[in-house]
């Protein structure tokens, strides 16, 4: 009898495994094609652009920033200017692969902030929405954008900032400001859902919060010690600042058209938009300040290329090559004339963020909804839209982010302050100048 019952055991395992791999081999096809077609959706070509230009720009930034300030500014503000950048680069890198990223691009859900789904990024797409690319080279690039705005506001606190309350700053800034205004526009959010709000380039999202940003930090700190000394000097190293400036206008043509998620004519279009706007840019602001001062220096062209570039982000890849330089122009022209209206009101605008950025970036804003118009060679609006709801829609985020950027910042900037200041002893600050002055210990952060 258990003979029996041994051989029938063995018989109905021997019939299970072979149905089991009956199943197997009938599955082992599906799986194959599954596999296959999670292959066909990634394009290498593709991938390989986009990793190159969000390497390109991370590359660049960084010395680009360091550079592109620290020319422009009093030579003993060098050292602690290299510090804060690299600092604030490693913190929000931190913060955008655990939270960050998540909430500015996670999946939709209310359009006001991204789901949990990919904190840690634990849970990302093989590919980013229609592109051929995958999610995982879209963080890096967005990254790119996010040490851009935040390295950049640097010169918001130049001369005058306390590290400890730098680095802290910046990393709240980047959950609190940047992430909610990222998903609101490059996510499917409410400003670009609800309204039809487009920002190819960052024109809103990075330069226009930035900008604002450095108003609201620059009035809660206060001018620097001896501002009217400095405040009309091209800064220590003027030539250095071009050459710094050089590289953060060509780290963001290349997040520009790393934006398009292609290597295609749109990513060529962003190219040489954005090279055309800076140009016209740096041509019209040396043009105006040595008709209205008789002076060119390095720090013009910088302040003009970026304005240029800065103006032509709202439709970068949207539009013709004829209308990136209008663009350009009107930026050079708007920035100027705010530069000037700044320093006569005594702000101490130190690195011209909110002329150059604020300014610029809201007018590029705004200037995307006739720029891309099908009849001045754009692209053309989304199905809906038209002249005037562009421009209300541009206007209204416009307005959104003015605000968003305003009360964000000075809510983190003051939560900081409860625990460190926001600037450094004005004995300390006025002994470094002192030192600057006699070629001591100039480069030193001590």
């Amino acid at each position: 009898m258990t003979g029996a019952m041994i051989q029938l055991g063995t018989m109905m395992a021997k019939r299970m495994m072979a149905g089991l791999g009956a199943a197997l081999l009938a599955l082992a096809p599906a799986l194959a094609h599954a596999q296959a077609d999670a292959a066909d959706a990634l394009d290498s070509g593709d991938t390989a652009f986009v990793l190159g230009m969000a390497l390109l720009a991370l590359a660049l930034l960084l010395p680009g920033i360091v550079l592109h300030h620290g020319g422009r500014l009093r030579a003993h503000a060098f050292a602690a200017l290299a510090t804060e950048t690299g600092a604030i680069a490693a913190i929000v890198s931190l913060l955008w692969v655990m939270v960050g990223y998540t909430l500015a691009f996670g999946t939709v859900t209310s359009g006001w902030l991204g789901s949990g789904n990919a904190w840690m990024l634990i849970d990302l797409a093989n590919v980013r929405g229609a592109s051929a690319v995958p999610e995982i080279a879209f963080v890096l690039l967005q990254l790119g954008y996010l040490v851009c705005a935040a390295g950049l506001l640097t010169g918001a606190w130049a001369e005058r900032g306390n590290v400890a309350w730098v680095v802290p700053f910046a990393g709240l800034w980047s959950l609190i400001v940047y992430a909610p205004l990222a998903h609101w526009i490059w996510c499917g959010g409410w400003l670009a859902s609800r309204l039809g709000t487009v920002d190819a380039g960052g024109a809103l999202v990075v330069h226009g919060s930035l900008g604002i940003s450095a108003l609201v930090i620059t009035l809660l700190m206060g001018r620097r010690a001896r501002f009217d000394e400095t405040a009309e000097t091209p800064g220590s190293v003027p030539g250095l600042g071009l050459a710094g400036t050089g590289m953060v206008w060509i780290a963001l043509l290349a997040l520009g058209a790393g934006a398009t998620l292609a290597a295609s004519d749109d990513a060529g279009t962003a190219l040489i938009n954005g090279q055309v706007a800076a140009a016209a840019g740096a041509l019209t602001w040396l043009v105006i300040e040595a008709m209205t001062t008789g002076k060119a220096h390095p720090a013009t062209l910088a302040r003009g290329a970026l304005a240029g570039l800065v103006a032509a982000s709202g439709a970068l890849g949207a539009m013709a090559p004829g209308a990136a330089m209008l663009a350009g122009l009107a930026g050079a022209v708007l920035g100027w004339i705010a530069m000037r209206l700044i320093r006569a009101a005594g702000i101490d605008d130190a690195a011209d963020l909110v002329a150059v950025h604020g300014v610029g970036g809201l007018a590029g804003a705004m200037l995307a909804a006739p720029l891309i118009a099908g009849t001045l060679g754009g692209t053309g609006y989304a199905e809906g839209m038209g002249p005037l709801r562009q421009v209300i829609a541009q206007g209204l985020a416009t307005g959104v982010v003015v605000a968003w950027s305003a009360i964000g910042t000075a809510i983190a900037a003051l939560m900081v302050a409860m625990v460190v200041p926001m600037r450094i002893a004005e004995a300390d600050e006025t002994a470094g100048i002192d030192r600057a002055s006699h070629g001591v210990d100039s480069w030193n952060l001590d």
